[in-house]
């Protein structure tokens, strides 16, 4: 048998790592690293309880999750249904549910009862109370005086009141709903605007920009001459053709200083004609023997008469003069 001192020899010594220097000293960590790892497989291979004992434990308690009260399991594309719903019947307008959140899958809908949010205003200082009953400004404690938004209904009535009026309000929206432009539409082809008329009438038609009506009487028996007439630009009265001296409503004489467009030369106004020459335009109402101011070319029966049209009118000499003045002393101020 061997004495203890021989055994106790034998054992490394906690210290002998640190006495190891340079690659000794790794290999002796390494072995020390694997003598561990297996005294562990031993020590997980060695007796093990019966069979009986690991019957005995209890199974492990499975995991609660919390449900939720009066919750029923339905589809999400019916609750964007109903959203789109109630918005079409509010605002009048059309929403398609699958274009505008993900329908997929089922939700959990907890029915609870309607509830409004409810303003207090204090009556002193007409501050907003908060989620308390005192007022932040005042420190005013909420009473019966303080105003309440919406006001609550006093008796049967005036609740029923209430519902006529939501209902007229729904309905006046669905009536008259907003215009929704397409934009699944063909660049070539002209878009309509239309909303639809009151009281069910003829549908309103979004023309752009707006125009003025324009009214023309006969000068003759004052008897206004309209686009329904028997004969187009004819007076229905007195069977005169429309001229340049019937009147317009309302006048813009600047605009056509030759006339306006399909009119008749009149009696008052004979029109504006033109040098079948040099093309200078004579001066308004010029009699034949008038000479040009150009080529001294006197008026004759073959001078055309100017086509009556719309023409931007010419700058005020004087204003032009004024602001040719303003700009040269700009420029001697810059220099």
């Amino acid at each position: 048998m061997s004495s203890p001192a021989t055994a106790t020899a034998t054992a490394p010594g906690p210290q002998d790592g640190k006495k190891r220097k340079g690659v000794g000293r790794v290999l002796y960590h390494v072995k020390t690293v694997f003598k561990r790892g297996g005294r562990s497989k031993k020590a997980s291979t060695g007796p093990t309880a019966p069979s009986g004992a690991l019957m005995s434990q209890p199974p492990p308690a499975a995991i609660v999750r919390p449900q939720y009260e009066n919750a029923t399991r339905i589809p999400r594309i019916q609750i964007h249904e109903e959203r789109a719903k109630k918005l079409g019947t509010k605002f009048g307008l059309e929403i398609k549910p699958s274009e505008w959140h993900s329908t997929e899958g089922d939700v959990l809908r907890v029915d609870k009862s309607v509830r409004m949010r409810i303003h207090r205003e204090c009556h002193r200082c007409h501050s907003a109370f908060g989620a308390g009953d005192e007022c932040p400004s005042c420190q005013h404690k909420r009473c019966k005086k303080c105003t309440r938004h919406p006001a609550k209904p006093r008796n049967e009535a005036e609740r029923q009141a209430n519902r006529e009026r939501r209902e007229a309000v729904m309905r006046r929206n669905k009536e008259n709903a907003p215009i929704i432009p397409s934009y699944d539409y063909d660049y070539a082809q002209k878009i309509i605007l239309k909303r639809p008329g009151k009281a069910g009438g003829q549908e309103l038609v979004f023309k752009g920009k707006p125009r003025m009506r324009v009214r023309r009487h006969c000068h003759e028996c004052n008897n206004l001459i309209t686009a329904h007439s028997k004969q187009v630009r004819v007076c229905d009265n007195c069977g005169h053709k429309r001229c340049a001296d019937c009147p317009r409503d309302p006048k813009a004489k600047d605009k056509y200083p030759y006339g306006y467009p399909n009119d008749e030369p009149g009696v008052t106004f004979k029109g504006v004609h033109a040098c079948h020459e040099c093309k200078k335009k004579f001066p308004a109402n010029a009699e034949d023997g008038t000479e040009c101011r150009n080529c001294a070319h006197q008026k004759c029966a073959e001078c055309p008469r100017v086509k009556p049209r719309k023409v931007d009118p010419e700058p005020d000499p004087d204003m032009m003069e004024a602001l040719r003045l303003r700009v040269q002393a700009l420029k001697m101020v810059e220099s």
